[in-house]
């Protein structure tokens, strides 16, 4: 429909002053800018033939805008978690005016067992029930005078490629721990590592975190990535940094000695101060003799060794978990799953995990 009226000069500088002042947006440039995910594609456990469904990870949420009226009283900082891939806003992550973060002490007690100052308890802690070891394996090795089975305390490690878990009978099989794969790199997470968290917790299991480490990103964001995915309970074990090679890595990178150890320590640090506990470092024999032997000697170690006990193939380095078989056999799981023991008796795991709590 066309307007045939002419209009004045003034209306019409008016409305065009109107028209410039609508276009105005308040978003600049940088507000398009995006950071470009990672072309990791591995997963730390064999991946088995059947299709697995990937996660979406949901938007970052919008904050609220400040209302107007009297000046609030300050608050108690409050814990900001996220699941499967939510990431809090970038001011989630910078410390307030005046705020100080929590040094790291210059000596490092091995696994930081107890707090400095504990706090008197009224009653001693429940213990959570020990299974004993049921499982099977589909590669048995003889470890002879030396077998796991000898071992009180055995657990699992489980990622997406282990399907839907029956939790509750995994568990009865032997199943006294669960390390659950959370991350990998900077911008993976595991899309039934939320399942998986829930559902060990239902059943009773004690659990905790793994983050496969990517050596093509830096070791500040792949730390931000498991602190934004993993909630910080405290119930649960310390968070685990699995250091490995792997071939079927699109990072086909090997960095320096120098530069392995400086990454573990940077991701340990942020681990640490976020979560109050030490995290355990996993490792193979190789990557272990390039890189970490006579290294953090104060940190807890998760070794993988299938064919010896540790003393042989880690001369000399105190461990915490043994990982002694990569296919091992349950009811509750199908398919393979690794096997692991605790360095200890009983009364061994029940001091330790107490003492472990955030």
């Amino acid at each position: 429909m066309r307007v045939t009226k002419r209009l004045s000069a003034v209306p019409a500088i008016f409305l065009a002053c109107l028209s410039l002042s609508g276009c105005t947006s308040s978003s600049g440039p940088d507000s398009l800018l995006t950071g470009l995910p990672s072309r990791e594609t591995t997963s730390s456990v064999a991946q088995p033939a059947r299709p697995v469904p990937a996660a979406a990870v949901p938007a970052a949420p919008v904050p609220v805008a400040d209302m107007g009226g009297a000046a609030p009283q300050p608050a108690p900082p409050q814990e900001v978690l996220a699941w499967a891939g939510a990431v809090p806003t970038p001011q989630a992550f910078t410390p307030a005016a005046g705020a100080t973060t929590t040094p790291l002490p210059a000596e490092r007690p091995v696994a930081l067992q107890m707090p400095a100052a504990p706090q008197p308890r009224t009653k001693a802690p429940s213990r959570s029930q020990i299974y004993a070891h049921r499982f099977r394996d589909a590669k048995p090795i003889n470890f002879g005078s030396v077998s796991p089975r000898k071992l009180a305390v055995h657990g699992v490690d489980v990622s997406r490629w282990q399907g839907d878990i029956d939790w509750e009978k995994l568990r009865t099989q032997g199943a006294n721990f669960a390390y659950i794969k959370a991350t990998d790199g900077g911008d993976h997470l595991d899309p039934m590592f939320r399942t998986n968290w829930r559902a060990a917790k239902q059943a009773g299991m004690k659990r905790g975190a793994y983050h496969f480490f990517y050596w093509c990103r830096t070791a500040g964001e792949q730390a931000d990535w498991f602190i934004r995915n993993v909630p910080k309970e405290a119930d649960a074990l310390p968070p685990v940094i699995d250091v490995e090679y792997n071939g079927e890595s699109a990072c086909k990178r090997r960095i320096s000695r120098a530069k392995v150890l400086e990454k573990i320590q940077v991701f340990a640090d942020k681990l640490e101060r976020h979560y109050g506990q030490r995290p355990i470092i996993y490792t193979a024999p190789d990557f272990y003799r390039d890189n970490l032997k006579g290294e953090f000697l104060d940190y807890p170690f998760w070794l993988r060794s299938v064919a010896a006990h540790p003393s042989k193939i880690y001369a000399g380095r105190k461990w915490l978990f043994w990982q002694y078989s990569g296919s091992g056999l349950s009811h509750g799981v199908e398919g393979k799953i690794d096997l692991n023991a605790f360095h200890g008796s009983e009364d061994d795991w029940h001091d330790w995990v107490a003492g472990r709590s955030t």
